[in-house]
C-alpha cells in the first residue's frame, strides 16, 4: 500500500510539472521593459527592444516607465548624449506592436500632466506595480537595461 501510494505520489507530481512546463511554453515569448531613468537607459533600451523584435518578432513586450524613465516619452525628449530624438524610435517600435506605459504616481510626484506625453504614451496607475504584476501574474520575463 504503501509502494502504490509512492507510485500515485510520483505520478501526480509528473503530471503537475508537465501542465506548468506546457503552459509556459505555449504561446509567444512575453517580455517587460523596466526603464526608470531615460538618460542612462533610454536608447539603449530602444535598440535593444528593435534587436528583440527583429531577431523574435512575435514578442510581447510592454515597456514600464516610472521616475527618470519617463522622460523618455514626453513631447520633444532626445537623448541628451547623442542628440537623437526618443519619438520617431518609440512609434516605430508601437507600430511594431510594443507598449509604452508611464506611472502615474511619478506625475503626480514630478506635476507632470498626461498632455506631455507623446500619444505613443499609455498610462498605468503604479509602474512597480505594474513590473511585478506583468512578472508574476502574467509570467512576463524581465528585462532591465
Amino acid at each position: 500500500m504503501k509502494k502504490l501510494l509512492s507510485i500515485i505520489t510520483a505520478l501526480v507530481l509528473t503530471l503537475g510539472f508537465c501542465s506548468v512546463v506546457s503552459a509556459q511554453s505555449s504561446g509567444p515569448t512575453k517580455v517587460v521593459y523596466h526603464i526608470d531613468d531615460a538618460e542612462t537607459q533610454g536608447l539603449k533600451g530602444l535598440r535593444n527592444i528593435r534587436n528583440h523584435l527583429d531577431t523574435s518578432p512575435n514578442t510581447i513586450i510592454i515597456v514600464v516607465t516610472h521616475a527618470n524613465g519617463v522622460d523618455m516619452l514626453m513631447e520633444g525628449a532626445k537623448d541628451k548624449k547623442n542628440n537623437v530624438e526618443y519619438a520617431p524610435l518609440v512609434g516605430a517600435l508601437k507600430s511594431r506592436g510594443v507598449k509604452f506605459e508611464v506611472c502615474e504616481i511619478t506625475l503626480k510626484n514630478r506635476n507632470l500632466k498626461k498632455d506631455q506625453f507623446t500619444l505613443d504614451a499609455d498610462f498605468t496607475p503604479s509602474g512597480v506595480v505594474r513590473v511585478a504584476d506583468l512578472q508574476y501574474k502574467d509570467g512576463f520575463a524581465y528585462i532591465k537595461p
